[in-house]
């Protein structure tokens, strides 16, 4: 029997013609008739494609009301990107918190974005797996002293720390790394990378706990280029089983099958990248106390870009939304952080693990525009010329966003896109957590100050040395 043979019979050519041939000719060699041949192919046929799902099949829970002409429009954007989406095969529900955005192209998750599905969609946890908050409890410490403390020992900016001053995770984790298919080729970045906390929203904040003034360092950073590698790895399968599977499945929610070998190894490759970004977080908590000679008292952490999967065997993948269902991993508190923005409070949740938001509460306070958008908006405001915003337009900013807060960059270049205004009305998005009974808010960490990466890109060592050279 030939390939022809099989076209001939209604079947679409594909890599399965070899083992599907090899087969047929078997029962051939053995004396059975061409129609058991060609039922002994059939066998090795893949199934029909999955077509996309109508586009209200999905019910879509709106956690979210307009506060603003701003807010209609960035919901109308948000709605429109998660109806797309929930075309998607194997999905069966989605809700959409109160500091929601759009994130890329329409049909991509938006941040905030909440989805279930059959199946793990690397998509949908982005590259920045794992982005998640810690906070550790330091009893008599003045927050200038821990500000200090953490700046001489945290790293921010791109690339990780140079030789000679690595700092290796545990053992147990590089290990995992080793044996993972989706992460062997991550370990190197694994230790360069490690105690370091990127750029974009990424910060460590120093406050005082409302309900004792105990002083508390926060930290917010995901998986840095160990994530990255794992999402980009991750994609690449599932692209290969969305062209197989469901052509018409938007890139950017293509899926791993879970009950398949590469499922069960991409999920066990997330819980590394997990343990690595706790270890991460609690590494520069560690250094800070060492630097102080002081005590931690209390800590907990949680992320807010990850999959988590529930007695009901679906993976809910929250893309900047943080799980308030019980038991949401091993080592979950009852409590979560929701930061809002650099001069506001840090809250303190307890989930209620509301139907309406598929268990989840908000990561933060979103944002209504882009980064570059809202430095447009600013150059308005302050009158910038076509250069963009000067030196004086940006200390002008920084002296009213930033008034009464120890606020540095680690760069040493502000990065305005990061300042308060730049983000949602922090009471609007409190006020939704509370009217949509999405979690309580038990306590508050009253802001010290921060530091953030700033804008490394403005004057970036690479640039320097290059200047020298000439």
């Amino acid at each position: 029997m030939s390939g022809q043979d099989l076209i001939n019979a209604g079947m679409s050519q594909g890599k399965w013609f070899r083992p599907a041939l090899e087969a047929a000719n078997t029962v051939l060699a053995q004396g059975g008739s061409m129609a058991d041949a060609l039922d002994a192919a059939r066998r090795f046929a893949p199934a029909p494609a999955l077509p996309l799902r109508s586009e209200n099949d999905i019910e879509i829970h709106m956690n979210i009301r307009a506060e603003d002409e701003f807010e209609r429009d960035n919901i109308e954007k948000v709605n429109a990107t998660m109806r797309a989406l929930v075309r998607t095969p194997g999905i069966r529900a989605a809700a959409i918190m109160p500091d929601a955005c759009p994130a890329g192209p329409v049909g991509s998750i938006p941040v905030g974005g909440v989805v279930a599905s059959e199946h793990i969609h690397p998509g949908m946890h982005s590259a920045d797996i794992c982005c998640s908050m810690a906070i550790s409890i330091f009893p008599g410490v003045a927050p200038k002293d821990l500000l200090d403390a953490v700046h001489a020992v945290t790293h921010f900016g791109p690339g990780g720390r140079p030789r000679g001053a690595q700092i290796k995770p545990s053992e147990q984790t590089l290990t995992a790394f080793q044996d993972n298919p989706f992460l062997k080729d991550a370990v190197s970045a694994g230790i360069e990378h490690f105690a370091t906390q990127g750029d974009g929203n990424h910060f460590a904040y120093v406050g005082q706990m409302k309900s004792t003034g105990e002083t508390a360092l926060v930290t917010h950073h995901g998986s840095r280029a160990p994530g990255a590698r794992l999402y980009d790895n991750g994609m690449r399968v599932a692209n290969r089983y969305r062209a197989e599977l469901s052509p018409e499945t938007l890139k950017d929610n293509a899926w791993i099958p879970a009950d398949g070998e590469d499922g069960e190894l991409y999920w066990t490759a997330l819980q590394t990248i997990r343990q690595w970004t706790k270890e991460n977080h609690l590494a520069i908590h560690d250094m800070a106390a060492e630097k102080l000679s002081a005590k931690i008292a209390d800590r907990f952490w949680n992320e807010h870009n990850f999959v988590f999967r529930k007695s009901d065997g679906l993976f809910y993948h929250g893309k900047g939304a943080t799980p308030a269902f019980d038991g949401w991993a091993e080592d979950a508190t009852d409590l979560t952080l929701i930061p809002l923005n650099m001069g506001e409070p840090i809250l303190i949740a307890r989930g209620s693990n509301a139907v309406n938001g598929l268990g989840f509460s908000p990561h933060g306070a979103g944002r209504n525009f882009s980064r570059s958008g809202h430095i447009r908006r600013l150059g308005a405001e302050y009158g910038a010329d076509s250069r963009g915003l000067s030196p004086n337009n940006i200390a002008a900013i920084l002296a009213k966003e930033t008034a009464g807060l120890d606020v540095r960059f680690f760069s040493n270049a502000p990065d305005v896109s990061e300042l308060p205004s730049a983000y949602k009305n922090a009471a609007n998005v409190r006020a939704q957590i509370d009217h949509y009974g999405l979690a309580e808010i038990v306590d508050e960490v009253i802001p010290y100050g921060c530091i953030m990466a700033g804008d490394w890109q403005r004057d970036p060592p690479w640039k320097r040395k290059k200047s020298r050279e000439k």
